[in-house]
This record gives structure tokens, C-alpha cells and sequence, in this order.
């Protein structure tokens, strides 16, 4: 089959989907990421590299967003500071600048980033709407934002990656994570598997809807500041991000619960997404993301 009248659609959707993730100065940035001189935290087999150079990480952060809302504290952080929705995109950019460069990037580069992020931390303090003092910095709440991120990327990998990765190296991503989250200022980060969900499983006494949280899953899901053209597809992985949500977590941020349509209707659109952006991004780009 001839691919060639195809190459223009498939080099539009690149930019497009390229330019929102890594922002005007993606391809500088992408360039010394992959190829500046010098060690790095993670060799090239690890499995941290196959998970966060993955599609499924659209689906997975949108998810990682959602169930970090559940904590009263750590939402109230998010709400007074973030610029979520005033700059949704340029939040986005960082985020992925900070996952590409700890994953991919030189071992300095990565530090860099580490310490740029605990320096923001450091300034962020404040009082919840129920008068719970906050600091971003609180080791504990360090560590529900680390594992509610990692566990979302690896269920969501486990979905709708490439290729599922095995008990064994479901372990082995955990104890990557393990080197950011500890550089990060995450007291004895995770390790293994088994380590990651016990941890999330003690957080549960802690977390409940509020009022933030609610606002800030409609605003993910409902009422993103998107072109039309994209909505579509974006509604495709908000889906699946809610799809693959643990059940419990539906009643507090007010999502449905379709078990029927979401193990069939929505993981099809799940797949199909991820689908496009793999044809679309050659790997390259799609590990800078």
C-alpha cells in the first residue's frame, strides 16, 4: 500500500500533538535530551524507557491527575498555586520536559531538573480550606503524588502500551521511579510492586472528594481548553484514564461507572488513540514527550 499521500496527515498530526507536549522550543530541547554527551540515570534496557517513551503515558497522566486529587491536602496545594487552568499547556510542557529529561536526559541535566522542582517545592506553603496547614515539600505528600503518578503509569502501560511488561520488570520499573522519587525527596520510595500498591492501598483513610478535586477532574474532562479538532480524540483518553481508575475512586470525583462500555467501547477508543499517536510520532518524538 502507498503511505506517500498519507505523510502530510501523518506530519500535521506530529506537530500538532509534538507542539502541545513540548512547547515552541521542543525540538531543542528533544535534541539535547537524547543526544548531549554524558551518563545518564538509566540505561537504554531499563524498563523505566519503554514506559514514560510510550503513548499510553497520555493516558496515564490524565489518570495520575485525577487520582492525585483524591488527597484533601495535596489538591488544596494544587488549587492555591497551580496554573492549571490558566495555562494547562505550559503545565503540561513542564511536566514532560521533567518526566523526558529524569528518564532520558544526561545524569546532570536530570539533577538539574530534580532541583529546580524541590525549589519550587520549597516555596509552596498554605492553609487547606479547613485550615490544614500545607508545605509542598512534607515528605508525605511527596510520596502520595509520587505513587499515585507511578502507579497510574504503569497500569496504564499494562493497558495500552506496546508491549506489557513482565511481572519482573513491572518490578524493575518501580525501583526506577524509586531514583527520581528519592532525588525528589520521597522517604524510602517504592521498590517493587507489590511495595507500590500496599503504599497506595495505606494513603485510602486519607483521601475524599472535595469541592477542588470535583472542579478539577469536570475541568480535565469536561471543559479543556481544546481546538475542535482534537476534542475527539481527547475524549478518547479522558475514557480511558477514568476507565482504568480503581472503582472506589468514581463516588468522590462523581465519574460514571460503565463496566460494560468501558471494558469494551472505551478500551477499543483507548487503543485506537494510543494507535495514532505511535503511527503519527516517530520514536524519537515520542520518547521525548
Amino acid at each position: 500500500m502507498d503511505l506517500l499521500p498519507l505523510l502530510p496527515l501523518r506530519r500535521y498530526v506530529a506537530d500538532a500533538v509534538f507542539g502541545r507536549v513540548a512547547g515552541p522550543e521542543g525540538e531543542a530541547r528533544r535534541a539535547r535530551i537524547h543526544h548531549a554527551p554524558g551518563p545518564r540515570w538509566f540505561g537504554p534496557d531499563r524498563p523505566i524507557r519503554r514506559v514514560h517513551g510510550d503513548a499510553a503515558m497520555f493516558i496515564g497522566g490524565l489518570r495520575a491527575l485525577l487520582l492525585q486529587s483524591l488527597h484533601p491536602v495535596a489538591m488544596a496545594a494544587v488549587a492555591g498555586h497551580s496554573d492549571y487552568r490558566t495555562d494547562p499547556w505550559g503545565r503540561l510542557q513542564r511536566t514532560s520536559l521533567f518526566l523526558a529529561t529524569t528518564t532520558f536526559g544526561t545524569a546532570e541535566d536530570a539533577q538539574r531538573a530534580v532541583d529546580g522542582v524541590r525549589a519550587i517545592h520549597q516555596r509552596i506553603r498554605g492553609t487547606t480550606r479547613d485550615g490544614v496547614p500545607y508545605h509542598a515539600a512534607d515528605p508525605h505528600l511527596l510520596e502520595w503524588v509520587h505513587v499515585a503518578e507511578v502507579d497510574s503509569f504503569l497500569c496504564c502501560h499494562q493497558r495500552y502500551g506496546i508491549r506489557r511488561l513482565t511481572p519482573q520488570e513491572c518490578d524493575a520499573y518501580v525501583a526506577d521511579t524509586a531514583r527520581i522519587g528519592a532525588a525528589l525527596g520521597v522517604p524510602d520510595p517504592p521498590t517493587t510492586a507489590a511495595a507500590l500498591a500496599s503504599r497506595l492501598a495505606a494513603f485510602r483513610p486519607e483521601l475524599r472528594g472535595t469541592r477542588e478535586a470535583r472542579e478539577a477532574a469536570r475541568f480535565l474532562l469536561v471543559t479543556p481548553p481544546l481546538p475542535l479538532a482534537v476534542r475527539v480524540p481527547y475524549a478518547a483518553v479522558g475514557a480511558a484514564a477514568v476507565a482504568s481508575l480503581p472503582v472506589w475512586t468514581r463516588l468522590p470525583l462523581r465519574l460514571p461507572f460503565l463496566p460494560v462500555f468501558e471494558n469494551t467501547a472505551v478500551r477499543l477508543a483507548g487503543h485506537g488513540v494510543t494507535s495514532a499517536v505511535r503511527w503519527a510520532l516517530p520514536p524519537a518524538e515520542r520518547r521525548a514527550s
